[in-house]
């Protein structure tokens, strides 16, 4: 008597096909965030506007993360994945940049929020083309450059009127937008493994960083700062180290021309 053959392929595509649905599902919910802070900007709700984007930054986050654990990583998931960047932290913080901080300049307002969004679809599209093995980020993150204006209006949500502050919101847009196409190395954590032990003490810094959040949310701004910041004064103080080695290679240099001057003969 013949056993029939149990057929297992079907429920393991079934699931598979699952796990290729889970990051996109997250890539959804950032664009989604991303709409719904636009519709909050135009009514003047900035500090929800402020907050979505943060919500989509998380999303955007995690959908990278679960496609590289679970190997479901697609090329129509990293174009669809950038498609919704342009959207959530590129129009939407462009638009809030202006309705919260820029409106009262209007013309240049205007251009300098324009200049954020170009700069961001730019820093984009070079990921998408660059083939560097470089664990880095080469320019300012786009989801960094976002998280930077919502932390900027969360500190102040009120809408910027004084004169003496419209610039200083300007001068912030434009070194974001800067930053981005720029060639500065920022640190990408793509390396992280997470399904890895961790030590106590990383633990418990991850808790306590949690607790500050809680606390105050400023902690946020601090740490965005702190990254915002981390690659040009990495990038200043190689040059620095580099600056005395060749001042003493040519003053070596020198001395060895002049000491070659004095003593023909030899």
């Amino acid at each position: 008597m013949s056993v029939p053959r149990v057929k297992r392929g079907k429920r393991g595509e079934t699931i598979r096909r699952g796990f290729y649905v889970i990051p996109s599902l997250f890539t959804v919910a950032n664009m989604f965030c991303g709409f719904l802070s636009i519709i909050e900007s135009t009514r003047g709700n900035f500090e929800r506007s402020a907050v979505l984007l943060l919500v989509a930054i998380f999303a955007d986050v995690l959908d990278g993360r679960i496609a590289r654990l679970t190997g479901t990583a697609t090329a129509f998931g990293e174009a669809y994945d950038s498609l919704a960047d342009v959207v959530s932290f590129g129009v939407a913080p462009a638009l809030l940049a202006y309705q919260w901080g820029l409106s009262d300049v209007h013309r240049v307002g205007m251009a300098v929020a324009f200049l954020f969004l170009v700069a961001g679809s730019i820093r984009l599209a070079r990921f998408k083309v660059n083939t560097n093995s470089s664990s880095d980020f080469i320019g300012l993150p786009i989801p960094a450059g976002a998280g930077a204006i919502a932390m900027l209006v969360l500190m102040s949500p009120t809408p910027v009127t004084h004169p003496a502050f419209i610039p200083v919101v300007v001068a912030f847009v434009l070194a974001l937008s800067l930053l981005m196409v720029s060639n500065l190395p920022y640190k990408s954590f793509k390396g992280v493994d997470l399904r890895k032990k961790w030590p106590a003490p990383t633990l418990f810094l991850i808790a306590l960083v949690f607790s500050l959040v809680t606390l105050t949310p400023h902690v946020l701004s601090v740490l965005a700062a702190i990254y915002i910041l981390s690659a040009p004064v990495v990038v200043l103080t190689r040059r620095a180290h580099r600056q005395p080695r060749k001042t003493d290679q040519n003053e070596s240099h020198e001395e060895a021309t002049d000491g070659a001057e004095q003593n023909p003969g030899t």
